[in-house]
């Protein structure tokens, strides 16, 4: 029987963060059903087209998730390559980039089936109709090609991730990402969505701003089982914004300290919602092993922040956050968006004085600062059309929609040029702040300096 699934996931920028989790969720419930299901992951894989070569013969479909940016590049050249070790193999695209820009990534030649938004029932369902050769037209929330034209089925509902499986953590080939960055490490996610609106974000139209959680006793029982078994030091949580429910995210934090299993995690939040966290749960957070947090500040500019739709984020509540995951022993990064559509000079001067300010009093906050990156399908394209912008127009010209990269027509030459040394200062200041923290830190922990700097979220 023609049972076996291979799923690929394209090489990133930057070091591993581990087993790709959108991999590993799509696997558990092919491997429930008894498929067999091979992943390689491009990012410790150091010879994608030979691993591929062995896993490809027999295989009755492959699976590619990728992002906006270059990892589209590689996902387009490996499905080529697929295609001439077997021309009839089913190649299906999926994850967040063909989910917001379905039909026209699947006008690209090289894919034949899309799937979209939540797939984990999709692609089983799919995979169960390839097995058994029956037409895919009445599998929900998928795409495909058909007589030259791309249809699009009915979506398939949205489930609670509790009724989902979870991941086939036991693909993860911990033992590789621990090569490549001294780190025995795991993405998890305990919820997706975030309720906030923010006009330069995909999360909004994707998750349609609905947070669905695990409930608080799977994570507790879950995470610390994980990390025993695996032997992990650090697990990196993925969720969107994970303390949306506050009293949620404390109990999680009790919940591993009753654990007694030792182990550092980082997340992603808003500084409004850990200022309605007190100063004592704070710290139990830091004490649960919280070593890193990750906020979407954007901008210390009201003006921009409005422009943003922004209306949760206060300057005042920056300071606070800084203040209280100091106290709590806990590293925080602020993310800053530059080049905003609507913002002017005096607007990144307030953001770079306001930060500067910051990093003067709170030692423990680094900055990771980025010009405006136009990503598909949010809220604002209108308005980027009007102002020049060019969408663009197949899915390789996607590709070089990267974090970082500028495609903003009214952020060029001098203009850049100013910024770019405005830039270049702030860093220089506020980065002095960062190494003093680590110090501090790593005196009070036994960590060396290199080993503390050297940690990423």
């Amino acid at each position: 029987m023609n049972d076996k699934v291979v799923l690929f996931y394209p090489p990133y920028e930057g070091p591993p963060l581990g087993p790709p989790l959108s991999l590993l969720s799509l696997a558990s419930p092919l491997m429930e059903a008894g498929f067999r299901v091979a992943i390689v992951d491009g990012a410790i894989e150091p010879d994608v087209r030979r691993a591929l070569q062995k896993e490809i013969p027999g295989a009755l479909c492959l699976g590619v998730s990728f992002l906006t940016g270059s990892m589209i590049r590689s996902a387009v050249e490996i499905t080529g390559f697929v295609r001439t070790l077997n021309p009839e193999l089913p190649i299906i695209f999926g994850g967040w980039h063909s989910s917001l820009l379905p039909a026209q990534t699947l006008a690209h030649e090289g894919v034949d089936i899309l799937v979209r938004g939540q797939g984990e029932e999709s692609i089983l369902d799919l995979a169960i109709h390839l097995r058994e050769g029956k037409s895919v037209e009445t599998v929900r929330g998928i795409s495909f090609k058909s007589g030259g034209k791309v249809v699009q089925n009915a979506d398939r509902p949205v489930q609670n991730v509790n009724n989902l499986p979870s991941p086939a953590f036991s693909l993860g080939n911990f033992d590789a990402y621990e090569k490549r960055t001294g780190l025995r490490k795991l993405p998890y996610a305990s919820s997706v969505g975030c309720p906030y609106a923010c006009h330069y974000c995909t999360d909004q139209v994707f998750y349609e701003r609905r947070f669905n959680a695990y409930t608080t006793a799977r994570v507790v029982s879950e995470v610390p089982e994980l990390v025993s078994r695996f032997r992990l030091s650090e697990v990196a949580f993925l969720d969107s914004n994970f303390p949306v429910n506050v009293k949620r995210a404390v109990e999680i934090a009790r919940g591993f300290i009753d654990s007694r299993v030792n182990f550092g995690w980082t997340f992603q939040a808003s500084t409004d919602l850990l200022c309605r966290m007190s100063d004592e749960e704070v710290s139990l957070l830091g004490e649960a092993g919280v070593t890193h947090m990750g906020f979407g500040t954007e901008s210390a500019s009201e003006e921009v922040l409005t422009l943003m739709n922004k209306k949760h984020q206060r300057i005042d509540e920056m300071y606070e956050t800084a203040r209280k995951s100091e106290q709590a022993g806990i590293r925080v990064t602020f993310n800053l968006i530059l080049g905003y559509p609507g913002e002017t000079e005096p607007d990144r001067v307030e953001t770079f004085r306001v930060m500067t300010d910051i990093a003067r009093i709170y030692s423990n906050v680094s900055f990771s600062p980025n010009i405006f990156t136009p990503y598909p399908g949010i809220p604002i394209w209108p308005q980027l059309k009007d102002m020049g912008v060019r969408e663009p127009q197949s899915l390789e010209e996607w590709a070089d929609v990267d974090l970082g990269s500028n495609h903003l027509p009214w952020l060029q030459g001098e203009d850049l040029h100013r910024l770019r040394r405005m830039l270049e200062s702030f860093l220089l200041n506020v980065n002095r702040g960062a190494k003093r923290f680590a110090t501090r830190r790593s005196l009070l922990t036994g960590q060396t300096l290199s080993q503390r700097m050297n940690e990423v979220c």
